[in-house]
């Protein structure tokens, strides 16, 4: 079976209950529509643990966008109570990285930081090579339905035809790339997302996963537990049944 889910955010529990759930077993294949990391308390662990299963696929979002970038930079100074300083032979700005941590952190990077920093330098570096690895979108087919997944939406003036075009910061960090979901964008494909919170489009999707327009939008809001009630969702592209944890 194909499966996809979203915007885990740490949630390691929901997470491997969710497997359990939907009896994921080597002959599966999982997609995650990004935002693996921050707000929620164990990001790390859900990364390592999909990190060693051959059949999870992970897309980018921006929150890995965000974190790579700065999980990078920590590799080239040492922290001390003395305050941060460069490694030998890096050219980091210290005022800089300082700034860009920061703003991570307001943005619920604190769990992210703490767990990478905790694992010994070998595992840090092959953590930043995994994220190297997300895709920025996946087309499949399965049972004779065409799905296209990304985390956030469509670049502007994208289609079906011209995806590879478009680079990182066209699907996640450009202004324009938004998905309105009031439009159907293909009429033989599905759009598949995450980002967005379902509990924001009504009070029917409140931890329920939204499906109209030939989109699926699979953000139930795990981490978010005041407005969603902690749901994390996830569906089956074979046959379009929804589970939730």
């Amino acid at each position: 079976m194909i499966y996809a889910m979203s915007d885990i955010h740490g949630c390691y529990g929901q997470y491997m209950k969710m497997l359990d759930k939907i009896n994921f077993t080597d002959k599966d294949t999982l997609y995650v529509l990004g935002d693996v990391l921050d707000w929620g308390p164990q990001p790390i662990e859900v990364l390592k643990d999909m990190s060693v299963r051959h059949n999870v696929v992970p897309i980018i979002g921006n929150h890995e966008y965000a974190a790579h970038e700065i999980l990078k930079q920590f590799q080239l100074v040492d922290i001390t109570r003395a305050g941060i300083k460069k490694k030998t032979g890096s050219d980091i700005n210290i005022e800089t990285f300082t700034f860009e941590v920061q703003t991570w952190l307001n943005i619920g990077g604190g769990p992210t930081k703490q767990g990478f920093m905790r694992l010994p330098e070998d595992e840090r570096d092959y953590m930043l090579e995994y994220l190297e690895e997300f895709s920025l979108y996946e087309m499949i087919e399965v049972n004779g339905n065409k799905f296209i997944l990304t985390h956030i939406g469509l670049p502007k003036d994208a289609d079906q035809n011209n995806l590879d075009s478009f680079d990182a910061y066209d699907f996640i960090a450009d202004p324009d790339t938004y998905t309105d979901y009031n439009r159907k964008y293909f009429d033989d494909i599905f759009l598949v997302t995450g980002h967005c919170s379902t509990f924001g489009l009504g009070e029917e999707y409140r931890g329920r996963i939204y499906c109209k327009h030939n989109h699926i939008a699979i953000d139930t809001g795990a981490v978010f537990k005041d407005e969603s009630g902690g749901v994390m969702g996830c569906i089956c592209l074979d046959t379009l049944e929804e589970y939730y944890v």
